[in-house]
């Protein structure tokens, strides 16, 4: 459905990506993770046409996006991290004002706008004034606009940025309704977010790619760094002795915890293809040392996260600086906007 090939976006010196590429397959819903500065919501610009690229391509259902933008902005619903709503209009007011600008026809546009507001839970506020409105319902209302036209990809920026949990778990919801029917991709610098509703996530970092696999893909490479936590009464080298030859056992790390009398604590390797728990504990049993605790450590996709994403991140300060050197920003342009530039274009011709 959408196609990024070698996506570079320099701000002078400063890269805000630099050679990224991957592929979005339809219905499917895609979580775009990394930690604040790294490039999230400067890709989802770049895709829907609002930021110009330094390098690279970005087409969307065959359509380059920087060529062929009035067809390929047809395909894309967009929800900024900040939802463009004019708070002095009702969300009905404001909808009409969306479709006209989206050029969803006349004769349509109440119907359409009937069925973005059931599919977004705010009929029943339509006719509220949005400064009036939770910031839950403002967010809903932003899909609500993202919806209309009928795209076939959703883009949401930080849709659960500021709410309460309760709005959280609504808007997780709404998310993965819509996912059911539409091809989306979510950004959020929260794991617990993008795990909650995503079937494929891509974890950007200093600008790069550096993941893009499915979820069970990523819990399945976690396995590999898989330890078990060992308690005991015993001395630390009899208990060394006899957890050495057992399988599945790649390496220990013993400490005795001297608060506690005869306690003795390890921390063990362990090959996630062989549970070595059953033969541990009859190894333990023979040799009459009770254990005290016993668990499996595998690490997370928070393990994951951090680790290729660890490093220092340029400052906000650095950032805004970059971003202030150039002038590169393209406005959100509907597509009759785009239309009218055409002819013009074509006119002066």
């Amino acid at each position: 459905m959408i196609q990024v090939r070698n996506l570079t976006k320099k701000y002078g010196d400063f890269f805000a990506l630099n050679d990224v590429s991957f592929d979005i397959e339809r219905g499917k819903i895609y979580g775009f993770l990394g930690p604040n500065g790294a490039g999230k919501s400067t890709t989802m610009n770049i895709i829907t046409g609002c930021l110009s690229a330094t390098s690279g391509s970005v087409t969307v259902d065959g359509k380059d996006i920087f060529d062929k933008p009035l067809e390929a902005k047809r395909k894309i619903g967009y929800l900024p991290e900040l939802p463009p709503l004019y708070t002095e209009m009702t969300p009905a007011e404001y909808l009409a004002f969306i479709a006209q600008a989206k050029g969803v026809s006349y004769e349509d546009a109440p119907r359409k706008i009937r069925e973005v507001m059931e599919q977004t839970g705010i009929s029943h506020v339509a006719d509220k004034l949005m400064r009036n409105l939770s910031k839950g319902y403002r967010q809903r209302v932003g899909i609500a606009q993202a919806l209309l036209g009928d795209p076939e990809v959703i883009l949401l920026d930080e849709p659960t940025v500021g709410l309460d949990p309760k709005q959280i778990l609504e808007i997780r919801e709404l998310i993965r309704e819509l996912g059911k029917t539409k091809t989306v991709i979510l950004s959020s610098h929260i794991l617990a977010e993008i795990r909650a509703t995503c079937d494929h996530i891509l974890i950007l970092s200093h600008g790069r790619l550096v993941a893009n696999d499915s979820i069970e893909a990523l819990e399945q490479s976690a396995m590999a760094d898989s330890s078990l936590t060992l308690a005991l009464k015993g001395t630390s080298g009899d208990a060394s002795a006899i957890l050495e030859p057992i399988e599945g056992i790649l390496g220990i790390q013993a400490s005795c915890d001297e608060t506690e009398d005869g306690i003795c604590r390890f921390v063990l390797d362990i090959d996630p293809k062989h549970d070595p728990r059953d033969a541990i504990f009859y190894a333990l049993a023979e040799h009459k040392m009770p254990i005290v605790e016993m668990g499996i450590h595998h690490a997370t996709l928070e393990d994951i996260f951090l680790a290729l994403t660890s490093d220092e991140m340029p400052s906000e300060e650095e950032i805004e600086v970059a971003e202030s050197e150039t002038e590169e920003y393209i406005p959100v342009f509907s597509a009759q906007q785009d239309e009218q530039t055409e002819e013009k274009e074509e006119a002066d011709q």
